[in-house]
């Protein structure tokens, strides 16, 4: 009744845990980026149909993956370091066998973990659009992609496992230096701020375009590596998630400050000025 999608690339240490995850899906589907470990041997042997795309962009590599011959109409995606709960392993075939003909997506609950610690109040997105009817999705934005849907979403009760930190804090924040990278071209080329409408931000009434404008409006502010530091500790409460909330917390206000040098780095360039 559903199929599956992991994206990969060098994740042999966290897919065996993530297929063992859903080990009652029978048709799992690895999209690799040209992985250099282990990876497509692991997916393989464990019975996955494993297809190879360089990496462009995250948006395209998602678009390309649900591009796949799938067994199933519906798709479940999830990223090797996820795991679903046993009780949304059992809420989704009952979702999916109950959805109307109008209904194109779900969402879900991610919960994200560090040291251990489930980031309650520290993470800043705890909704994601990962269980799609094929043909009713399509993706933008080349990171931190966007989902849109043709369709009605509808919401899951059970969560979402995600091991943020599993292969360490160095490999976190190499990823987001990546992350950064993009962001910073999508701010420069104005693609990052073009969704920025107050009245969107307050009132639409799907949580996913609400989210989208939020985040269109604060990369127009200023200070806003202070601002997600302040907002995350005591808005969201990050420092009741002890440790790993302030920890997290300081992470992310990092991940701003890279976004900005870089973009300021990346203007300095094209300007011709020394770097």
């Amino acid at each position: 009744m559903i199929s599956a999608l992991i994206l990969t690339y060098n994740e042999e240490q966290d897919l065996p845990g993530c297929l063992d995850s859903i080990a009652w899906c029978d048709d799992i589907h690895v999209l690799d980026s040209n992985s250099t470990d282990a990876t497509r041997e692991i997916a393989a042997a464990r019975g996955a149909h494993v297809t190879i795309r360089s990496f462009d962009n995250y948006a395209a590599q998602r678009n390309a993956g649900m591009a796949l011959p799938f067994k199933h109409p519906w798709v479940f995606i999830l990223d090797a370091d996820e795991r679903p709960t046993s009780a949304l392993s059992a809420e989704m075939p009952a979702a999916v066998a109950a959805a109307a003909p109008t209904v194109a997506a779900f969402r879900l609950r991610r919960r994200d973990f560090l040291w251990g610690t489930w980031l309650k109040h520290a993470q800043l997105t705890p909704f994601y659009i990962r269980l799609l009817r094929v043909g009713k999705v399509h993706y933008t934005r080349d990171v931190n992609e966007i989902a849109e849907v043709d369709g009605d979403t509808l919401s899951l009760a059970a969560p979402l496992d995600h091991l943020a930190f599993s292969k360490g804090i160095s490999y976190w924040i190499a990823k987001h230096n990546s992350y950064a990278t993009f962001e910073a071209n999508l701010l420069i080329d104005g693609a990052a701020t073009q969704h920025a409408s107050l009245h969107q931000a307050l009132f639409a009434s799907d949580f996913h375009d609400r989210r989208v404008a939020q985040k269109a409006i604060f990369y127009k502010l200023p200070l806003r590596p202070l601002i997600k530091w302040w907002y995350m500790m005591f808005l969201r409460g990050a420092i009741l998630d002890g440790r790993a909330g302030i920890t997290y917390a300081t992470l992310q206000s990092f991940y701003e400050f890279l976004i900005d040098i870089k973009r300021r780095e990346i203007l300095r360039h094209r300007a011709g000025l020394p770097l």
